[in-house]
């Protein structure tokens, strides 16, 4: 029996859904061929990437143990993808000790994902980029809380219990929220008045969530005064310098703590590994996921620039797109293999997000048959938590989310 070696590059959303749809896809196809399937990924576990901001607020684990979501079988190497040579079919690559390596590959699926926008060099503050930028978001609001209650430091009091997030995405309003909820719940802690702690939350625009309409956005800004964030609209983060924050408009703000969510870019690996990319640094890939020039070569995910055929919109960086990919993707891969016409991508006709706005609560809005419904309180985070497993395959069996 012929051997078949896939390997997926990177364990984010799409590449562990991806290792999962192929699995299944090749089984259901009963070609004869024994699948070898390899995930190549420089962590040791997968990192729950949307729930970056649950280190900041608590003793909160988001990396999961690959043997978890990963179908049976699969063989996990740990190490950083470096260059594809695609005439001779070989992926280069350096181990976890830094040595460089070669594998040899029948199918390669590159889902490398992104990464979280870095601020100006020397913007100050805090970036949320990885598990550890966020606890040292956590170390130092609850360092400023005591020196609040201690009133041994020369900042007020007020600058002390105030922290900014600049970058109103989904990320921004989800760490805004955390923050709001867990400074309050530390001020109680140190006998200060909760009514104290001030969040920021700037936002560059006119209005929050503008992938929805106007009146969701509204019902959004609401809910964050409800949780004790306090939304700037039009205003940016320039430099934040001994607690004096600048803004694009307006006095500096005294805060302490500032933390920069200024949404995904590309994985920059992508531009040392000999693959066709855009202006912006994404795979660019045909309607079947195939990147062009390297055959048996597909992209998926937040590194792919996916444009659907039939209305020419490009799939967004979530995981909601992710994830119908990654199971086209089975059914393309088979097709190919076996020389009949593959399916081509088709963007989901029904829009809709999740937000989670602190502990037990959240907001879900979904367009369909031309109405737009909005669910918010604790149904809302149920089904926020519900997505957030499903998009690490934590959905089955006895998992609890994480909270």
């Amino acid at each position: 029996m012929k051997e078949m070696t896939c390997i997926v590059v990177g364990g984010g959303y799409a590449g562990i859904h991806a290792l999962k749809a192929i699995r299944k896809s090749v089984q259901e196809e009963q070609s004869g061929r024994r699948l070898r399937l390899v995930l190549l990924d420089p962590l040791p576990a997968h990192l729950r990437k949307v729930l970056l901001f649950k280190p900041a607020v608590g003793e909160n684990e988001i990396t999961v143990p690959w043997q978890r979501v990963l179908p049976d079988g699969t063989e996990i190497i740990q190490g950083a993808a470096q260059h594809i040579d695609g005439d001779a079919k070989q992926l280069y690559y350096k181990d976890a000790e830094g040595n460089g390596k070669q594998l040899a590959y029948d199918v390669l699926v590159v889902a490398v994902g992104s990464v979280a926008r870095r601020p100006e060099a020397g913007a100050g503050g805090i970036a949320l980029t990885d598990p550890q930028s966020s606890e040292r978001i956590g170390e130092q609001w609850r360092r400023n809380m005591k020196l609040a209650a201690s009133g041994e430091h020369s900042a007020s009091k007020q600058q002390l219990m105030s922290a900014a997030v600049a970058g109103a995405g989904v990320t921004g309003i989800e760490t805004a929220a955390e923050l709001a909820y867990a400074m309050k719940d530390e001020a109680v802690r140190h006998g200060l008045n909760p009514m104290d702690v001030r969040v920021h939350l700037l936002n560059t625009h006119e209005r929050l969530f503008r992938e929805a309409p106007a009146k969701v956005g509204r019902k959004l800004e609401r809910l964050l005064a409800e949780c004790g964030v306090t939304v700037h609209h039009r205003t940016q983060a320039v430099r934040e310098q001994d607690g004096s924050l600048t803004l694009t408009r307006g006095e500096p703000m005294r805060v302490g703590l500032t933390v920069w969510t200024m949404g995904l870019v590309p994985n920059p690996v992508l531009r040392g590994m000999n693959l066709p990319l855009t202006a912006q640094g994404s795979v660019i890939v045909d309607g079947s996921y195939r990147v062009e020039g390297r055959p048996g070569v597909y992209s998926i995910g937040d590194c792919a620039h996916i444009i659907d055929p039939a209305s020419g919109l490009t799939d967004s960086m979530t995981c909601k797109e992710a994830i119908p990919q990654a199971g086209r993707l089975g059914r393309i891969l088979c097709a190919d293999l076996a020389g009949r016409p593959a399916p081509s991508h088709r963007k989901s006709t029904v829009p809709s997000f999740t937000i989670g706005l602190g502990p037990s609560r959240g907001l879900v809005w979904t367009r369909k048959w031309g109405l737009d419904m909005i669910i918010t309180g604790k149904l809302a985070f149920r089904v926020k938590s519900f997505v957030w497993n499903y998009a690490s395959m934590l959905h089955t069996g006895n998992n609890k989310p994480i909270e």
